[in-house]
């Protein structure tokens, strides 16, 4: 079954069928991002999959595809500041409840990544493996991922010393490198970071 005729099937019984994923879960810095996609029944996008299979130019040329042919989409956010005071995984919830309830409609059905899922107004339905299963759900991934290493990118230019754009935040051994030689910026996350001394 292809990632569109997944969505399809689903469809017969939820017309409106929203896919929801979140990109930024594991860095050490930055905010976790979400996004939610609607698009109409008939829409295919050619290439649209799990955005860790694609490169990042390929990312980049679907996410344009994507936000011209989707009904109704939002890219959402939560803060450092709230990962540091409700943990990563309710931060990852609130910024895909926040992508959701942004669409300016309300989806007969969320489809969303994983094993968790939000409260939301309408029903959720979790999809293990989601992006590689829902066309819907691989493309909120894609959205999810390209603003989040935009959003890097940008860190980047403002903390050069910390080389965002090289790691996006993941703890590499260069990213370790940098936090050892220049210590904890504004945009880390210091939970993350508690066994610094030991790297």
């Amino acid at each position: 079954m292809t990632l569109f005729e997944f969505d399809s099937e689903v469809r017969n019984e939820y017309p409106i069928i929203c896919g929801v994923d979140e990109a930024g879960r594991g860095p050490l810095a930055g905010d976790v991002y979400a996004a939610a996609v609607v698009f109409d029944a008939d829409v295919v996008i050619e290439g649209v999959n799990d955005s860790k299979k694609l490169s990042e130019k390929k990312r980049e040329l679907l996410f344009e595809e994507i936000i011209k042919k989707a009904k109704a989409f939002c890219i959402a956010t939560a803060s450092v500041e709230e990962i540091e005071n409700i943990n990563i995984l309710n931060a990852a919830m609130l910024a895909m409840k926040r992508a959701v309830e942004g669409l300016g409609l309300t989806p007969d059905l969320a489809l969303v990544d994983g094993n968790k899922a939000p409260k939301l107004d309408c029903e959720v339905k979790t999809v293990v493996k989601g992006d590689a299963t829902s066309m819907s759900i691989a493309a909120a991934s894609i959205l999810a991922k390209v603003a989040r290493d935009r959003y890097m990118s940008e860190l980047d230019e403002k903390y050069p010393e910390y080389q965002f754009k090289k790691h996006k935040g993941y703890g590499t051994k260069l990213h370790y490198e940098m936090l050892k030689k220049y210590g904890i910026s504004d945009v880390h996350r210091p939970s993350f970071l508690k066994n610094l001394r030991d790297k």
